[in-house]
């Protein structure tokens, strides 16, 4: 566990961090994977891997906007974004930091970290999203500026055979 004198640095992402970022991701993003609640419900590829492939992909693609949280020369969470030039808007992809770590303030550093990385870019607008059983995001998020735009609710449905509990399918 990380003690309290522990120095917590953030610096930009290092193509050697790939892998920790990926090991972190599955260690600590289930709650938050969508994907995962999907798996849960009906199946098919495992949410892990899934998600692995957007990290990666994200980081292959925007390693510039992507910041570790360091201690101890362990990788202990992350933040990633994605740029929308024509919006003028910078999105928070991934923010984790690592069960033992949290409530230190590393996701609140990452988070500002990311916010400058926009503001140097001169982006307009940033973007975060969140599940509705985040709390902790739905408290940090506010605070540091981000307002509740609209509420979304995702469905999902098994294309390979009935579902129980759905309509029967007409004939």
């Amino acid at each position: 566990m990380l003690a309290k004198k522990e120095e917590i640095l953030i610096r930009a992402f290092e193509p050697g961090d790939t892998d920790d970022i990926v090991r972190l991701t599955v260690a600590e993003f289930e709650p938050a994977s969508i994907d995962a609640k999907i798996e849960a419900m009906m199946g098919g590829t495992p949410w892990a891997r899934v998600k692995e492939k957007v990290v990666r992909d994200e980081l292959a693609a925007y390693p510039a906007g992507c910041f570790v949280a360091v201690t101890g020369g362990a990788v202990v969470g992350y933040v990633t974004t994605t740029l929308n030039l024509l919006a003028s808007r910078g999105t928070v992809a991934n923010l984790v930091v690592s069960s033992a770590c949290q409530g230190r303030g590393i996701g609140r550093k990452l988070l500002q970290r990311a916010l400058q990385y926009f503001r140097a870019l001169n982006l307009q607008q940033a973007k975060i999203e969140t599940l509705a059983t985040n709390e902790v995001g739905q408290h940090l998020y506010p605070s540091l500026g981000f307002r509740e735009v609209v509420r979304q609710i995702h469905y999902a449905m098994s294309l390979t055979g009935e579902v129980e509990g759905a309509a029967p399918k007409r004939k």
